[in-house]
């Protein structure tokens, strides 16, 4: 089924209307028969009705031409939507009820007279467009709700090719939301998509003989001599439809929460860092921004976009991977860092990913990609195609980063534990060498590499024996231990099992299997205890450093040194050891809006020494120098300067570790990373006169995990009572928010 068949079987259509219109002497002047809709567009399916209306004048009476000009349309067989209206009833239709007003946009001429055809179609885009911003909220709630209710062309088992997300209807409706005026959309691609998708619901429709635009399982073999091919091809065109009807809508949501512009006005940009600026609610590049001297860009723009929740503008996205220089390999720490952020997104990942698909981005940053995408589960549990059901699993991993101590490679391995689904044989196995490869080329090391090839290779073991076994089996346990060797791995592989389900539907991850897998793995974790293994506690590392002359001749003096690496720069402070050094170290640092990737600190006989690393390469010590210095001596509320707004996306994980050492009491903080996380520990603690033996922070992905040995001042441990309240302390600091204004 082509366009001209399309074009035939309409000329077709208007022959008939024309004819019965002529045959009874219609008046050629106040009246006009028309088509709408889908009728309209000239897009007449094998099975469509035919949607015509009997316009006229309010002053002209159409008399038996309105009960007569059916009949004979009837007596060809041909199934048929009629009306008749006057101008004034049709302006009030389209008023009260969207269907009308949208179908009216497509008005065009069948008999009659023409220029109330014209003058009819004209007024229906005046008034949407001047009625647009009151009724597109409750176009949208309607998109909504059929979107709910048909689910995904590119992803259902059976999509309708009309109804569901990314079908026709939302073509249909992307071109009424341009024709407000509000926003725009990339024509050419939208067209090409939807010729498509007519022309295989021209050819469902003539294989079934009926009005139907559901494709079967059974129906695919018919479309095509390879039917894996046919739903690739379909399923691709409906997932770019989806991708400009959510862009869009985000465009138009955006324009809505906007006043109205009065003249016209250069853009506004704000800046948010390292060449990135938001303008109208979508990430963009500054105008400075410098793409082919920046191989991070391309993860700089979608991180951003992804955690802030907004559009990454497509033509922003295609320029960067038009221009951005290649990664080197293995990647830079920065840049797994940026990779992971952008994985730990939580739902704002979708969007982003999907322009990274449409704009080639994926290509660059993951060519294995490329034979999972758009390839369907042979399971019908899924409720999603491969590659978005590994992007919902990813996302489902995001809100379980607190259970692990590898927030990093538990995204990674969720990214990567379906890979092997576009090879040959069993895609556990064939996946682990392939994420091998991939960890070494983000930068992974060897003992890490292998965590994520053990998640991929046994991401199914876990959910597959706990319904099959019997957990309380010793032989049960020991099938699992022997392949998932240590505690750490099992904590990992415990929330990919359950990101991996709650992915694949709802069934999945029922309270029964949940319960079947938590309490194998309390099994297992048990059995690896008793074994002796104890990887992720913390361990107390006291490096030595020269301590500068200036600082042994007074302590009160603050000495800063900073020394460029492969991956940023290195910053040390020393000076007197003292209750609150490291909060001014942190402070100094979080002031300058620099990413700390990892830090250390120890006191060193009575000094104070901190070893930062971070991402920026323009760190000035002098500057840094004199800033440490006004935060120590009361010039820079540091406090004031860091308030934050709004509230974490994941709660703090606040945890007193009394078996880590005997001489200090270590807590552990888990919290989403931003800038000036250290500092507000350290200030907690530093209110309550704790002081901080040794700290150990490091950055993974979006979660910063930062271990703090403390003692009591000139004493050991803390009691049991300190304890708490130090926790409580860092704890409340690290929940309570700035309310705006406030």
């Amino acid at each position: 089924m082509t366009a001209a068949e399309r074009a035939a079987r309409t000329a077709r259509a208007d022959t008939l209307c024309a004819t019965a219109y002529d045959d009874l002497d219609g008046p050629r002047t106040g009246v006009a028969l028309v088509a709408v809709g889908g009728y309209g567009r000239a897009e007449l399916a094998p099975h469509s009705d035919l949607d015509v209306v009997l316009l006229h004048d309010d002053a002209v009476r159409v008399g038996e031409l309105a009960e007569q000009v059916w009949y004979p349309i009837w007596d060809a067989g041909v199934r048929l939507d009629h009306s008749v209206r006057t101008v004034s009833e049709t302006i009030a239709a389209a008023g009260d009820d969207l269907k009308v007003a949208l179908g009216m946009q497509d008005v065009r001429f069948l008999a009659g007279d023409p220029n109330l055809a014209l003058r009819v179609r004209t007024t229906m885009l005046a008034q949407w467009r001047r009625e647009a911003r009151r009724r597109l909220p409750e176009l949208r709630e309607l998109v909504t709700q059929r979107h709910v209710l048909m689910g995904e062309l590119a992803h259902a088992s059976v999509p309708d090719l009309k109804e569901a997300l990314g079908g026709l209807r939302d073509a249909t409706v992307i071109k009424a939301l341009v024709a407000t005026w509000l926003v725009d959309a990339p024509h050419v691609e939208l067209e090409s998509c939807r010729r498509e998708l007519l022309d295989v619901r021209d050819l469902v429709q003539a294989l079934h003989g009926r009005p139907n635009d559901r494709i079967t399982p059974e129906t695919w073999a018919l479309l095509d001599d390879d039917p894996l091919a046919a739903q690739v091809r379909i399923r691709r065109a409906g997932r770019r439809i989806t991708h400009i009807s959510r862009l869009t809508w985000r465009r138009v949501e955006d324009v809505l929460e906007r006043p109205r512009a009065v003249g016209a006005r250069r853009p506004d940009l704000d800046p948010i860092g390292h060449g990135v600026a938001i303008s109208k609610g979508e990430v963009v590049l500054e105008r400075r921004a410098r793409p082919d001297r920046d191989p991070l860009l391309l993860l700089r723009v979608c991180a951003e976009a992804a955690e802030r929740d907004l559009v990454l503008a497509p033509a922003t996205a295609a320029r960067v991977v038009a221009e951005c220089p290649p990664m080197r390999t293995p990647w830079p720490v920065e840049a797994r860092q940026l990779l992971v952020r952008l994985l730990a997104s939580g739902r704002g990942l979708l969007a982003v990913w999907e322009t990274l698909e449409q704009t080639g981005g994926l290509q660059r940053l993951l060519p294995e990609w490329e034979p999972i995408r758009t390839l369907p589960h042979a399971s019908a549990i899924h409720r999603f195609t491969v590659d978005r059901h590994v992007v919902e699993t990813c996302i489902e991993a995001s809100a379980l980063i607190r259970r692990v101590a590898r927030p990093d490679v538990l995204l990674v391995a969720a990214l990567l534990h379906d890979i092997g689904k576009g090879e040959l044989g069993d895609h556990s196995t064939a996946g682990e060498p392939i994420a091998r490869e991939v960890a070494a080329r983000l930068g992974f090391d060897d003992g890490e590499i292998g965590l994520i090839g053990t998640l991929v290779r046994w991401h199914l073991l876990l959910a597959e024996t706990a319904t099959t076994r019997d957990p309380d089996d010793p032989a049960t346990v020991a099938a699992i231990t022997a392949r998932v060797t240590s505690t750490e791995a099992l904590s990992l592989l415990l929330a990919l099992t359950e990101a991996d389900a709650r992915a694949t539907s709802t069934k999945a991850w029922s309270s029964w299997r949940a319960g079947l897998v938590e309490r194998l793995a309390r099994r297992c974790e048990a059995a690896l205890a008793d074994s002796g293994d104890r990887t992720g506690a913390p361990r107390l590392i006291q490096p030595q450093v020269t301590i500068p002359a200036s600082v042994r001749s007074d302590p009160s003096g603050i000495v800063v040194d900073v020394a460029l690496t492969g991956d940023g720069a290195r910053v040390m402070v020393v000076s007197g050891d003292r209750i609150g050094l490291l909060a001014d170290a942190a402070a100094m640092l979080a002031l300058q809006r620099t990413s700390v990737l990892a830090a250390r600190a120890w006191t060193q006989e009575e000094y104070g020494v901190s070893e930062w690393q971070v991402a920026d390469q323009h760190l000035d010590a002098r500057v840094l120098r004199q800033r440490i210095a006004a935060i120590a001596d009361g010039r820079i509320d540091a406090a004031a300067r860091l308030k934050r707004a709004g509230t974490t996306r994941l709660a703090p994980s606040v945890v007193v570790r009394p078996e880590a050492s005997q001489s200090a009491t270590v807590l552990e903080v888990r919290t989403d990373d931003r800038p000036g996380v250290v500092h507000e520990v350290c200030s907690a603690l530093a209110g309550l006169r704790i002081s901080v033996r040794s700290a150990h922070v490091d950055t993974l992905g979006p979660q910063a995990m930062d271990v703090f040995y403390l003692q009591e001042p000139g004493a050991g441990a803390l009691s049991d009572e300190r304890s708490a309240e130090a926790a409580h302390a860092v704890r409340k600091r690290l929940t309570h928010h700035e309310q705006p204004g406030s």
